[in-house]
C-alpha cells in the first residue's frame, strides 16, 4: 500500500516512514498540506496519514480537501492536542472524514493493525 505521510513534526514523519517500510509499505511524506496535496497529484496514495495541528493549512483543512478531490481515499487523523479550547478535534476530523482517528504518540503496531483493517 502507498501511504502519504503529512506532519509538520520531522521526527513524527520519519519514524512513521521507518515503521511502514519496514513492514512492506511504499511509504512517502511531507511537512506541509499544498506539498501533500502536489504529491498526491502526482502518484496517488492509498491512504493518508495527516496530523491535525500544523501551521498553514491544518490537517481538518488538509482532510476536507483530500476528501473533496480523492472521495476513496483513506484517511488517519493524529493528534496530540486531542482537545483544544473545550472541542475535541479528532472527534471533528472523523465527522469531516477521516476514517480513523489516533491520538500521539501513535502506537506502531496499533497503527499497523489499523492500517491493515482499512486496506481490508
Amino acid at each position: 500500500m502507498r501511504i502519504l505521510v503529512l506532519d509538520d513534526n520531522e521526527d513524527v514523519r520519519e519514524s512513521m516512514r521507518l515503521v511502514l517500510a519496514s513492514s512492506g509499505h511504499d511509504a512517502v511524506t511531507s511537512a506541509d498540506a499544498h506539498q501533500a496535496l502536489e504529491l498526491q497529484s502526482r502518484q496517488p496514495a492509498d491512504l493518508l496519514i495527516t496530523d491535525i495541528f500544523m501551521p498553514g493549512v491544518d490537517g481538518l483543512e488538509a482532510i476536507v480537501a483530500f476528501r473533496s478531490r480523492w472521495p476513496g481515499l483513506k484517511i488517519v487523523a493524529i493528534s496530540g492536542g486531542g482537545v483544544r479550547a473545550k472541542r475535541d478535534y479528532l472527534g471533528v476530523a472523523g465527522e469531516i472524514g477521516a476514517d480513523v482517528v489516533m491520538r500521539k504518540p501513535v502506537d506502531p503496531q496499533e497503527l499497523l493493525a489499523t492500517l491493515h483493517k482499512l486496506a481490508g
